[in-house]
């Protein structure tokens, strides 16, 4: 597993509770979307799970070494004590066609089903879902709640969610937060380049700022040229275009069917650029900057449900990044 950057309170909290001995059964990883809670979640249950089964062959801190039985079995995903409940295929013969909705009441029965036999190595078993924000309601979350109230013994929950506030208010109290906030610049560029060795200097800037803190969401931009597709908008942002030629140019280019992934990334990345030259504005040309924002986001959201004309939609946001310069 790869190192754990960023978010050393979160980290030092669940290391100090582990390191108590009086662990609660159940740990909500709340916060943005792409900033690690999953990967550390997993950090967390293998150490867990590691520190149950094998405690002499551990050294301080989140590491188990790879010739343990524990990081071999959790490694090839059959370790018996640990379950990973996440959206499934929505048809498992066609992958292409995408995962499910939500996590439906059938993987809640199941896992309950597993804790009719105790653990198999140890006395703890860890379960992991990811996200709790996906799980089914009613009929799911109320299923999972019950658990949670009468857990089994030894086992531990580690919960994440994007957006805790729109879970049940009942399961939000059965677990103790871990409260995850986005990364610093540094940290989002260190993991693009562990990730992205041969990106240039240029396009990890582009990335960084597109992931607003969030190296998962600055991934999921990688191989796009968003770099380019930035330095358009910022001109059109700085001259307002008089011409339309900009904005012209950079519809046509992302308008086409083959260029539906940058379309897409351009869409998503234009409000939030919008709102980043808007900060330091004031008066007037902030007011405007600020309805721009507002459009921005509002055409982002309806362009790919209402199947909108890609060329007409980059023309139409491009108008509103030029109202950055407008003066």
């Amino acid at each position: 597993m790869t190192d754990l950057i960023g978010n050393e309170t979160a980290q030092s909290q669940l290391a100090a509770a582990m390191a108590s001995g009086t662990l609660h059964h159940a740990w909500l990883l709340a916060g943005p979307e792409g900033v690690g809670k999953a990967s550390f979640a997993r950090k967390a249950a293998l150490r867990m799970l590691a520190e149950a089964a094998e405690p002499d062959r551990l050294q301080p801190g989140w590491a188990v070494p790879l010739t343990s039985q524990t990081s071999h079995l959790f490694e090839a995903h059959s370790h018996p004590d640990y379950r990973e409940l996440v959206r499934l295929p929505k048809d498992a013969d066609k992958p292409e066609a995408g995962l499910a909705r939500s996590i439906p009441i059938a993987q809640i029965r199941s896992l309950i089903a597993s804790f009719a036999t105790k653990p198999s190595l140890s006395q703890r078993r860890v379960v992991l879902i990811d996200s709790i924000d996906e799980v089914e309601r009613p009929g799911a979350a109320n299923a999972l709640l019950k658990v949670l109230e009468e857990p089994p013994q030894g086992t531990i929950f580690l919960l994440v969610s994007h957006a805790p506030g729109r879970l049940l208010p009942t399961i939000r109290s059965r677990c103790r937060l871990l409260r995850f906030e986005p990364l610093a610049s540094s940290d989002v560029a260190s993991v693009l380049r562990n990730q992205l060795p041969d990106a240039t200097a240029s396009e990890i800037e582009a990335l960084v700022r597109a992931g607003e803190g969030s190296p998962g969401r600055a991934l999921g931009f990688a191989g796009l040229d968003l770099a380019a597709i930035e330095a358009d908008m910022l001109s059109i942002a700085q001259t307002g275009d008089p011409s339309n030629a900009t904005r012209t140019r950079l519809a046509k280019l992302l308008g086409v069917k083959a260029a539906q992934p940058r379309y897409e990334a351009f869409l998503e990345r234009a409000p939030s650029f919008i709102a980043e030259h808007a900060r330091p504005l004031s008066g007037e040309p902030l007011r405007t900057a600020l309805d721009a924002y507002a459009s921005a986001r509002d055409l982002s959201g309806a362009a790919l449900g209402l199947s909108l004309d890609a060329t007409a939609t980059v023309f139409e946001m491009g108008g509103l990044i030029a109202k950055l310069g407008a003066r």
